[in-house]
């Protein structure tokens, strides 16, 4: 039986490869935790918030690159602390200036880019520089794994346990500011989890591409359907199988694993726009629809 399964093209690459299973484990677990938390940013209207934080975490985890090399832990700790500081200054800075929330995060986004880049083209190569900025899906040992396996389990315990204040928060933050005293709460914490999802994200895919794992499977499913049960499950599947059907391409195409998988992703949002039936040809063919905002 497994001699059969060995013959064919789809599943060939991971049983004979060992770094084809790590790297499928790695993006189960990044669809199971990255995912779910893109679907909240997409309910709150923050997609492009998400990618501003993707590389908040960048002078971080340079930092850690530059006192320890590319080591996990150094480089985790220092990420963390990176993009945990600039969701809490953003956020301060939106609440006590006439600078709104966007345009802050827009701000601390080229900061952080900038300077991310700069420490480490200031000891490291232009490999290195790559390998921080696009990741290394293909080359994740066991640490890496139990680290993304962690924040996953993490994320899907914290959103299981607030599932309703982060619905809430995300679809009317005013309301629930008016009826719960939990608002800070839900704000913070979701940024919390929003920024071990993309460390882990970072780790696997690189600051420039992790971030994409996160909102494409949330726009494809929301072509699809309107209610947040199925829109996270389906948003889920489509992310495990794009990061599938992305490796396989790496691996017979002989492109590079983490472009390949959001490059799958986007492509799977472009053909749900044809065809989902809450994409825009679709409807066409409905009575009374509209757009809503």
């Amino acid at each position: 039986m497994t001699e059969t399964f060995a013959s064919l093209p789809l599943f060939s690459p991971f049983i004979e490869f060992s770094f084809m299973r790590r790297a499928l484990a790695g993006c189960l677990a990044l669809s199971l935790g990255a995912t779910p938390v893109g679907v909240f940013l997409m309910l709150r209207r923050m997609s492009l918030a998400g990618d501003a934080m993707s590389h908040a975490v960048l002078p971080g985890a340079a930092i850690g690159y530059l006192i320890a090399g590319l080591s996990l832990p150094a480089m985790t700790l220092g990420g963390l602390i990176a993009g945990l500081a600039v969701a809490v200054l953003a956020g301060g800075v939106a609440r006590n200036t006439v600078i709104k929330e966007d345009a802050s995060l827009a701000t601390f986004y080229l900061l952080s880019l900038s300077t991310g880049v700069l420490i480490i083209s200031l000891r490291g190569s232009s490999v290195d520089l790559l390998h921080v900025l696009f990741g290394s899906v293909l080359a994740l040992d066991d640490a890496a794994l139990y680290l993304l396996a962690s924040f996953a389990s993490l994320s899907v315990v914290a959103l299981a346990i607030g599932l309703r204040l982060f619905a809430l928060e995300g679809c009317d933050p005013a309301f629930l500011a008016r009826i719960s005293r939990l608002a800070p709460v839900a704000h913070y914490g979701f940024m919390i989890l929003l920024v071990l999802n993309l460390v882990a994200g970072f780790h696997a895919l690189g600051t420039l591409m992790a971030v994409g794992i996160m909102i494409l499977p949330a726009a494809t499913a929301r072509l699809w359907v309107g209610t947040l049960g199925p829109l996270l499950l389906i948003a889920v599947l489509t992310a495990f199988f794009g990061s599938l059907i992305g490796l396989l391409l790496s691996y017979y195409v002989n492109l590079p694993a983490g472009p390949a998988i959001v490059l799958t992703l986007g492509a799977l949002y472009l053909l749900s726009m044809g065809v989902g039936r809450l994409g825009p040809l679709a409807s066409r063919w409905r009575p009374n629809w509209h757009f809503e905002r």
